[in-house]
């Protein structure tokens, strides 16, 4: 059985990769109140766990491997070469695909606070540029960030097992700040919301969802 982990054991290059990571999520995502930082704190262990692995010790392979007797003429620290058996070809498949979702969602949940930062400032409601297609881009985005990077690109038990909890947990964030948005619009926001699906644009607005995530002239007031 022929064993290739291509960077496994450079705990250094994870210990970079993790900081930066994290960094740029609590960039965006700044936890205010203990259930945000409650969300905070599961998608660190998501990031924690996804590069550890990643760059340090693919612990998952090695629990299948020793554990439930996977045996494979290719092994490779990449979940998905070694379970479909592609080789390298199947891992630079995975990195691409979720590297395009990755990048997608990053650029969904930052073009997303740009518009609720500047709608803030200004104490208004945004309903306009990808508030007018899901009612928390950024939440949209982290979630495709997330699955394309730690499940698509490179899943581990615990990034496959960590993504549906953060899910859950942001929708009861999403919920929570609903009715906060209610205390202070009134009406206004309840029509909004009657209007507007909460993350996932409906059919046939997938692509103005894409462009916008990265089109700054949504961020001028509607008239």
């Amino acid at each position: 059985m022929n064993e290739t982990f291509n960077h496994a054991g450079a705990w250094g290059v994870a210990l970079i990769v993790i900081v930066l990571v994290s960094w740029f999520f609590y960039r965006y995502f700044a936890p205010r109140n203990w259930r945000e930082w409650a969300g905070a704190g599961v998608v660190q262990a998501f990031i924690i766990a996804l590069y550890a692995e990643m760059y340090g010790f693919p612990l998952t392979i090695y629990l299948l491997v020793r554990f439930f007797g996977l045996d494979s003429q290719y092994v490779s620290a990449s979940l998905w070469s070694t379970l479909v058996g592609v080789g390298e070809t199947g891992m630079l498949v995975s990195m691409l695909a979720g590297y395009a979702l990755a990048f997608t969602g990053i650029g969904l949940f930052i073009q997303g606070w740009r518009q609720v930062y500047k709608a803030r400032g200004e104490g208004r409601l945004v309903t306009d540029g990808l508030y007018a297609l899901v009612r928390h881009p950024q939440y949209t985005g982290l979630f495709i960030a997330l699955f394309g990077e730690g499940v698509v690109h490179w899943p581990t038990l615990f990034s496959v097992s960590l993504f549906p909890v953060i899910v859950l947990v942001y929708t009861w964030l999403a919920h929570r700040e609903e009715q906060q948005m209610l205390a202070r619009f009134g009406e206004a926001y309840r029509a909004y919301r009657r209007q507007v699906p909460m993350f996932i644009p409906r059919w046939g607005h997938w692509r103005q969802f894409a462009e916008a995530s990265h089109n700054r002239g949504h961020d001028h007031d509607s008239e």
